[in-house]
């Protein structure tokens, strides 16, 4: 699939919903730090992380970028990691470590993530950043998508977009369930749930410039 499209449907696994739980607010503990920081992370960077994520109640491991042997790689403050990725990644540096306890409502909500995360669960990563690079120019495509300029998102104007994503000559058992995508992606961002997106509500990357 094409980059933006993965960004959107990335869209999906971030919970946008308040419920009660053990943590309310992130907590960013730095565990090591070199002597010397030769880049700290800024919004827009891009950034290679070794993690491994756990549960906060019960430590069960969820995934682990140790076991698949290779860092992870995204483009931090542009929507395309939880929330409490984001805010808890500025500002570190290469070599450092840190351990992040993520309330729900800055991670999967009250959703969860597939079998390996419930609804309203907090969540643990340690952390380590490989390297801090520039980042590509920010993609806007919120205003993509809206192809009125109504500054709001129609079920419509997203089923058009998605299916704009798909490659040419892919095959079926390739293509996601686009019906399914919309409404899973109106079920998060969809908060007032008036049957549109506001660019307010929308979590995905929305600004033509960081």
């Amino acid at each position: 699939m094409m980059k933006q499209f993965v960004i959107l449907a990335f869209i999906i696994i971030i919970g946008n919903a308040y419920g009660d739980e053990e943590v309310t607010e992130l907590m960013v503990e730095s565990i090591h730090k070199p002597a010397e920081c030769s880049r700290a992370a800024a919004r827009g960077d891009m950034l290679s992380m070794h993690y491994k994520g756990s549960l906060f109640t019960t430590g069960a491991v969820f995934d682990s970028s140790y076991n698949r042997g290779e860092p992870f790689k995204f483009q931090i403050g542009v929507g395309q990691v939880i929330k409490g990725w984001d805010d808890g990644l500025i500002g570190i540096c290469p070599g450092e470590k840190r351990k992040l306890t993520i309330p729900s409502h800055l991670g999967y909500g009250d959703v969860g993530a597939g079998e390996s995360i419930p609804p309203k669960s907090t969540l643990l990563f340690e952390v380590e950043c490989i390297a801090v690079e520039d980042g590509p120019a920010p993609v806007n495509i919120f205003k993509e998508i809206d192809m009125n300029s109504d500054n709001q998102l129609s079920r419509e104007e997203l089923s058009d977009y998605l299916k704009k994503q798909v490659p040419e000559g892919a095959h079926n058992n390739e293509i996601p369930d686009q019906d399914k995508l919309v409404e899973d992606i109106f079920q998060h961002e969809d908060r007032d749930k008036n049957g549109y997106i506001s660019h307010d509500e929308f979590s995905g990357p929305k600004h033509d410039e960081l």
